[in-house]
């Protein structure tokens, strides 16, 4: 696995990352291509960490890093919208406004507040409601919104489950909403849309995000659209434990993951 797409550099409000560092680290790595998707989210409810890009100067910057690190690796530039429903226009003017090679859509805000945070649990004791209003904000988010390439890491929001450990099947989204899930999935391919690997799972998770029952289940349904991302925050998380990945996406029936540029999917035999 050579292509790591969800990477995040200090443009992003939780990343105090140079991005001269995580480029230097991805080609010591190998790697061949890297798409940076900075955070971008809109109404986000944090206003200490408002997770709001400066896309003018992000853009600027990268187009000299590119030049920079030109015949080493190909830099490609994203973003990684964070999606309400509520935002689609908004998402949808600022989306068609930039240049970019790849765009994410994930999920970071339900009920208002951030699930990475353990005191949005502490406020909302009802896991399991917690877990539906996030799938239902997705499906709808994706029913309102379309112009971006892949959903992230789908059940991010079993990442910060307080029970996730001691009680590893609720972490399994499809066992306990397959109905739902299935929604979801049928709803990004009749889109044409995709959804990612994401390995940043492993550090909260014996998984990668999503669950291996809901990448089975993608390409059961007729999903193709695979992009593969480290969602590394850091130089030292850049293509984490991408080595698992072949036998992994193998195991789930793909033959070939997928990278962007100027929004247009290209093909990578696994």
């Amino acid at each position: 696995m050579k292509h790591d797409y969800h990477i995040h550099t200090y443009f992003s409000g939780d990343s105090d990352t140079r991005p001269e560092d995580t480029i230097e680290q991805a080609i010591r790595l190998g790697l061949k291509t890297i798409c940076i998707t900075e955070h971008h989210d809109m109404d986000f409810p944090d206003e200490s960490n408002p997770f709001s890009l400066d896309t003018e100067a992000y853009l600027k910057e990268y187009a000299l890093l590119k030049e920079k690190y030109h015949g080493q690796i190909d830099i490609r530039t994203g973003v990684e919208l964070g999606l309400q429903p509520h935002l689609a226009k908004e998402l949808d003017e600022y989306s068609k406004a930039y240049p970019f090679d790849f765009i994410i859509g994930s999920t970071h805000v339900v009920k208002k507040a951030d699930p990475y945070y353990p005191e949005f649990w502490e406020k909302n004791p009802s896991y399991d409601d917690i877990v539906i209003a996030y799938l239902t904000d997705t499906l709808n988010s994706i029913k309102a919104f379309q112009n971006f390439d892949v959903y992230g890491h789908l059940d991010y929001i079993v990442r910060y489950r307080p029970d996730r450990l001691n009680r590893p099947e609720t972490s399994d989204l499809y066992l306990t909403y397959p109905d739902l899930i299935d929604e979801i999935l049928k709803e990004l391919i009749y889109n044409g849309k995709g959804i990612e690997i994401n390995t940043g799972g492993l550090f909260h998770l014996p998984f990668a995000n999503p669950h291996k029952k809901i990448l089975t289940r993608y390409r059961k349904l007729g999903g193709e659209i695979l992009t593969t991302g480290s969602d590394g925050h850091t130089p030292e998380r850049i293509a984490h434990e991408f080595d698992k990945l072949p036998e992994l996406l193998g195991d789930c029936g793909f033959k070939y993951t997928t990278i962007f540029k100027n929004r247009k999917p290209e093909w990578i035999k696994l």
